[in-house]
């Protein structure tokens, strides 16, 4: 059993750097006033302080500008869309810009994804770890069933999720989430899956590989 923690720039974010550690294109990119703009057929429109409007298509690394068009040179149009979208202020091609459902923060998904949306940190996958709110005993994702809270039923009990004594107060429209306590995972026999409502569960930077 191995625990993976990723790297710290996992999640990036965009932060200004020091103009003046960076080449004049990269520089200029940061700090000149763009506005950039999503299309329809998810190319992106970047209008520059001078009124220029220029189209960048990063899916095959273009801009309709003169330094990229002319001199082939990644221009800091193509820059400042990466920017952007890296400080999660448009969405990357292919995506659409939505709120997360469960911590309201934004994230991007395919036009055709029905609700619930969730974001990274917010979504779950099998192997993820966990930490239960009311013990706060860790668990590992075994996976993330499409009933809600008040649809699952515990077969121990014969209650719904939501039912269950200790859930109550979290949303009864919840993804069941289910987890094996992390301590079982290293016994021999299979362990026992229980189910949560996904508002219990906060999730870790850690990963189960077996």
């Amino acid at each position: 059993m191995t625990l993976i923690y990723p790297s710290d720039d996992s999640e990036p974010t965009a932060l200004a750097p020091d103009p003046s550690r960076l080449e004049p294109r990269a520089a200029r990119a940061w700090t000149e006033r763009m506005v950039v703009d999503r299309r329809e057929d998810h190319s992106y429109a970047v209008t520059t302080e001078s009124g220029h409007t220029y189209r960048v298509d990063l899916r095959d690394h273009s801009c309709s500008c003169p330094d990229h068009r002319i001199r082939g040179e990644q221009c800091k149009h193509l820059r400042r869309v990466a920017i952007e979208i890296t400080a999660r202020r448009v969405a990357p091609p292919g995506r659409e810009r939505a709120r997360c459902d469960v911590c309201g923060s934004v994230t991007f998904v395919r036009a055709d994804d029905a609700p619930p949306h969730r974001c990274r940190h917010c979504g779950l996958v099998a192997g993820d770890v966990v930490v239960d709110r009311e013990t706060g005993k860790r668990l590992v994702v075994a996976r993330v069933l499409d009933e809600r809270a008040d649809e699952h039923v515990i077969q121990a009990t014969g209650e719904t999720v939501a039912e269950y004594e200790r859930n109550d107060g979290y949303p009864v429209d919840d993804a069941v989430v289910e987890a094996t306590y992390l301590s079982a995972v290293r016994r021999s026999r299979p362990p026992r899956r229980y189910a949560f409502p996904r508002s219990r569960l906060d999730r870790t930077d850690e990963q189960l590989v077996e």
